[in-house]
Parts: structure tokens; sequence; C-alpha cells
């Protein structure tokens, strides 16, 4: 923690110059800070602080009061609401190097030992801002420190985390890397409430999340965004069909998947990826053609999985040992009779058509136990 070399403020005559300056509605502010402040109710006086800083008349003196007012007495704060009217104020700042001087001398006071939370919290949104300036190098530097912290913590509040996740998304999806975007959003939104996001950025991150979904070369799961509600954002918009597209691809539905093929020119890079959607598509296809079988019903023929998956005959052995190197199942070939024996498939958050599907074959099991319960138990009894 920086040594702060900050002249004392001379807080009845800053707070006196303010009542001159501002409009009469912020008054009843400044005349509240001063008592809260002489009887040292620093709570009472935080609660106020935030008052202010959200009243729409504020924003032309957040800044100054922030670093004037607030830094003389901010180690008497709880530093993660300190941080958080950083934040909101640093919205103020227009100029770069200014934001991220802002952002680089708060840091440095933030004591890390006792306030871990809150330094993960402003690390997370200086290396958003680094990012948003073009400092890819300097925001991933920031992330890993803060994550570094933010492992380590037994509890932290779900904010914190959210602030966390949402640089690590919005890095990864500057890189193009669309499973860790795709892992990280779905963390962030389970940090906060939806409502509290713009409708339009709500959308976006709908969009996104559906793109990396399918761009994503280890998901093969989508159960967990088809059930989340950011995904009817997406309802009534241009993107309407990416949705429909995602329950195609959890279907493992070829058919439907041809159907919407002639939409991908809407979403350029859906189109340079086609190849790989169409592989995709029918290790979906597979996954769904096992996964409905019975555990005593998973030998497949290469010609049935040819047909499920709509593959050439000779590319049936390709995708098998595909699957099988993505761990999306487990099992052996049989080269010679033409047969994959699979054993095990990858757990999956299941939709409710699939869970209906399960449960379907639940009371099937169920059936058949009954029969053979009434089968043998005459001869138990006789037994007996």
């Amino acid at each position: 923690m920086a040594v702060d070399n900050t002249p004392k403020l001379d807080v009845e005559a800053y707070l006196s110059a303010a009542l001159s300056a501002t409009p009469a509605e912020l008054h009843p502010f400044f005349h509240s800070f001063l008592d809260l402040h002489k009887r040292k109710l620093w709570h009472q006086l935080t609660l106020k602080l935030i008052e202010f800083f959200d009243h729409p008349l504020s924003k032309p003196y957040r800044v100054d009061v922030f670093t004037k007012f607030v830094r003389d007495f901010e180690s008497r704060l709880n530093q993660l609401r300190l941080v958080e009217m950083g934040v909101k104020v640093s919205k103020e700042i227009d100029n770069p190097s200014h934001l991220l001087e802002f952002f680089t001398s708060l840091l440095a006071r933030i004591p890390t030992d006792k306030a871990p939370d809150a330094h993960v919290m402003l690390l997370a949104t200086l290396s958003h801002a680094k990012l948003i300036y073009g400092d890819v190098d300097g925001a991933k530097k920031d992330m890993d420190e803060a994550w570094k912290i933010l492992d380590d913590l037994p509890s932290v509040e779900t904010r914190v985390r959210a602030a966390y996740y949402k640089v690590a998304a919005d890095y990864y999806k500057a890189r193009a890397e669309y499973a860790p975007y795709y892992r990280n959003s779905l963390l962030y939104l389970a940090c906060i409430d939806i409502a509290e996001l713009e409708p339009e950025e709500r959308v976006i991150r709908a969009h996104d999340l559906s793109v990396s979904a399918f761009l994503g070369d280890t998901i093969y799961n989508f159960g967990e965004l088809l059930m989340h509600p950011i995904l009817s954002t997406l309802d009534g918009t241009p993107h309407e069909w990416l949705k429909r597209l995602l329950f195609t691809f959890n279907e493992g539905n070829i058919g439907k998947f041809e159907a919407l093929a002639p939409l991908f020119p809407r979403e350029p890079i859906l189109q340079e990826n086609y190849p790989f959607l169409r592989q995709k598509i029918c290790l979906m296809a597979l996954i769904e053609s096992v996964f409905k079988r019975n555990a005593y019903d998973r030998t497949l023929s290469f010609q049935t999985i040819a047909e499920e998956t709509r593959l050439p005959l000779d590319e049936v052995e390709h995708l098998v040992m595909k699957a099988l190197s993505l761990k999306l199942i487990k099992g052996s070939l049989d080269q010679v009779d033409q047969k994959a024996q699979i054993t095990w498939v990858q757990p999956r958050v299941l939709s409710l058509e699939q869970i209906g599907q399960l449960s379907e074959r639940l009371k099937a099991w169920g059936d058949r136990l009954h029969k053979v319960e009434e089968r043998i138990a005459p001869e138990v009894l006789t037994t007996a």
C-alpha cells in the first residue's frame, strides 16, 4: 500500500465552497456530509455519498468530491464500497490516460491484505479499462493477478466475482477464444440479475454466447445456455434464428441444421466455419443417438451411425474416433464387424424435452422391473 502524501483537506472550507458552486438541489447532501463527518459516522456517510453519486445533478461534481473530499477519510470506509463509488465516479472521466491514472492511484491505496475483495474488483475494473483502450497484454496481467487473489478467497460477494468474470469474458471475446468466453460469460451472468443490464447489452450478450457455443471446439452441450433467460432476449430480433439453431444443435437434428444453413450468411463468421459446424452437428447427432438408447442397446453399426449422421459410410470411423478423442463418449471400435460399442456418454445439462425422454425410459425400466417381480414372486413364496 502506497504512502499517501496528499495534504490534509479543510473539510468545512471545501464543503462551504461546494455549497456556492452547486445547484440548490444538492445542498442537503453537503450539509449532511459536514454533519456526518464531524460525528465520524462513516457508514452513514458512505450511504449518503452513494446517494449523492446516484443523483443525476451530481455528474459534474462527482470526480472532484471523490478525489478531494472522500480521499480525505477513505481509509475509514468499507474498502469495497469505496471501490464501487470509485468505479461509478470513473464514468465521468473521458481522457484515457486520466482514467487509468485514477484507477492506478486508487489501487495503490487499497490494502490487499485487509481488503482483498476490493483489490480484486478494482484490478478487474482497471483490466477492463486497459482492454477498451487496446492494452491487451496489460489487461491480461491485471486479470491474472485478480484471479490469483480471488481464487484464494474462501468467500466473496457475487458482485466481486461478476467484475472478474465480465472482464475475463470480454478479454476472451477480443481474442476470439470462444470456449473460455462462453464459460466466463455464463459465470458472469450467474453473478448478476440480468434485469440490471441494458436491453441492448442483453441482446449482444445472448448473440455472442450463441456464436461462441457454435464455434467453441470443446462445447458440445448447450443445455445451460438454452435454459438461461438471457436467450429469450433474442426473440423478435434479427438474431432469433440463432436461438433456433442452438436448439437444433442440442437435438443433434441434421435436417433442421440443413434447413437453417441458408441463413448462415447473416453471420459471416458462421459461414466461414461451415465445415467445422457440419462436423459438430454430426458429433451432436452421434451423442444424441447414443444418449436416447438404453444402456444395454449401445452397440451401433457403422451403417446406423451413417444414417443418423448423414455421413458417407467411410467417414463414420473418423467421426467416432473424433468423439472418443474429445471425450464425448467412451467405448471401442470393431473395424472388422464395423460396429461401435459405446459404454459412456458425456454428462449433459438436459433440456425439458430430453428430461421427458429420460422419464419415459425410467418408466419403461420400472415396468420391466415390475414384470420380473411378478414372475419371480410366486417362486419365492413357494420356496418360503
